[in-house]
């Protein structure tokens, strides 16, 4: 691995020559552009996701950031492969279907059988295992469209959880339609989990216009039957890592205010919106706060293996547990690219006076004040778990699950403009975070 990470250093460094980067509002649209251009998908433990690691390193260095450095940590690694589904007879044709990350493939000569079909994961617990002995499982369960994306937690279950239901009532794999809003035919990825003890079984998403024709084909002949064919590699440990650059405080150095996103994606677009976006955001913020020397150092932390289960997080979290109580605030920019709505925080009561000081100099974005239940993001809530105070400035993600873990994640659907006051909300907070004196904690 060491020598693996060496040749893609050297190769990376040759290939790629970092162009200037001017200290302006685009430079997070530069950011990612250059990022998903340059490295484009980075699946955890992939040869590309080795590539960005570099590429976090090359630009935080050329944004002059005080320090840069990388923090390795150990992972599991899964690779696709080729995948199809068809239709037996009388209904002979294609479904568009994606593998979840995680899943293992099928026999060679893949898995045919009847299905049946649950709205949700809850009725496929519910089930009589006779319904289910020796079939595919399909949980068609719809994702509504919301601001906050709330809906999103209601139906992932049936991804993550789905196999291992499914498995303990006897079925032979599990599709589910996809965890997404839009009609389009993209299939929707993300991670699903196994259990101990409970047999593994392929486990795969379905494009919503497939699931809704899926439906369909079984309103009309319920023992349809299914061909399931999926190639998935389980490589074993490899290495990933998370890469971390430091604006020194001015005149609380020992104080750290924590700025993030992931740096890696899933390998089906070019992750622009997950997390490309974020990066750039959070890398810009700083190093334009960096002109203004800050009072407070300004930590930058982009995540590996966020989309594995927080790997990267719960590695940072173990690495740095003797400093936490160093983190006087951390958050995430991890939901897209969408204007920023509202400002949440999770702070203790005795800051949120100060809080409400913050949110009026955000209004004039049309940023309101939220509720301070804030989990600050995926990876930064292992940190709010021990006690760091965070914020999360609430992205508008109405059409977020249209693209998110789809090919469709792609540089195109970022608005420059909104993504520039997304920048100027980042600004507003961390400066006013890192300048003050003010306790966050509970």
């Amino acid at each position: 691995m060491k020598l693996w990470f060496s040749t893609i250093i050297a190769a990376f460094s040759l290939n790629v020559q970092a162009a200037p980067l001017a200290l302006d509002k685009d430079l997070a649209y530069n950011l990612v552009e250059s990022l998903t251009v340059e490295v484009g998908p980075r699946l955890a433990g992939s040869e590309a996701d080795l590539r960005s690691v570099v590429w976090a390193e090359q630009h935080f260095k050329q944004l002059g950031f005080d320090k840069v450095w990388r923090e390795p940590f150990d992972m599991l690694h899964w690779e696709r492969g080729a995948a199809s589904l068809r239709v037996g007879a009388p209904f002979n044709q294609a479904l568009v279907l994606t593998a979840l990350g995680g899943s293992v493939g099928t026999p060679f000569d893949g898995i045919a059988a009847q299905v049946v079909m649950f709205n949700t994961l809850d009725e496929l617990i519910a089930a009589d295992p006779a319904q289910v002995k020796d079939r595919i499982v399909f949980i068609n369960h719809a994702l509504e469209k919301d601001i906050r994306g709330g809906f999103y937690g209601q139906v992932v279950g049936g991804r993550a959880r789905g196999a291992v239901e499914a498995a303990k009532l006897g079925a032979k794999a599990l599709l589910i339609r996809s965890v997404g809003s839009s009609n389009n035919r993209f299939a929707h990825t993300g991670q699903m989990r196994y259990e101990e003890g409970v047999p593994r079984i392929p486990a795969a998403a379905i494009s919503v216009p497939d699931a809704q024709q899926l439906s369909k084909i079984l309103s009309r002949n319920p023992e349809v039957s299914l061909n399931l064919q999926m190639n998935n590699n389980l490589p074993g440990k490899v290495t990933s890592h998370n890469v971390i650059a430091e604006i020194t405080g001015s005149k609380r150095p020992d104080e750290i205010v924590l700025i993030s996103a992931h740096l890696d994606s899933w390998d089906e677009g070019t992750g622009a919106l997950d997390d490309g976006a974020g990066v750039g955001i959070v890398m810009a913020a700083a190093a334009l706060l960096k002109q203004e020397k800050p009072e407070r150092t300004i930590r930058v932390v982009l995540f590996g293996n966020e989309e594995g289960g927080l790997i990267g997080a719960r590695a940072y979290a173990a690495r740095h547990h003797q400093e936490l109580h160093k983190h006087v605030f951390a958050s995430e920019s991890d939901f897209g690219a969408g204007r920023i709505w509202r400002f949440d925080t999770g702070m203790g009561e005795q800051a949120l006076n100060f809080a409400r000081q913050v949110q009026q100099k955000l209004a004039p974005l049309g940023i309101s004040m939220g509720p301070n239940t804030a989990s600050g993001g995926p990876d930064v809530s292992i940190l709010k778990a021990q006690g760091v105070p965070v914020a999360t400035l609430m992205q508008d993600g109405t059409d977020y699950f249209d693209y998110h873990h789809t090919p469709n994640d792609t540089l195109d659907k970022i608005d420059p403009t909104a993504l520039r006051q997304n920048l100027e909300a980042w600004l507003i907070m961390t400066r006013a975070i890192a300048n003050s004196s003010v306790d966050l904690r509970q």
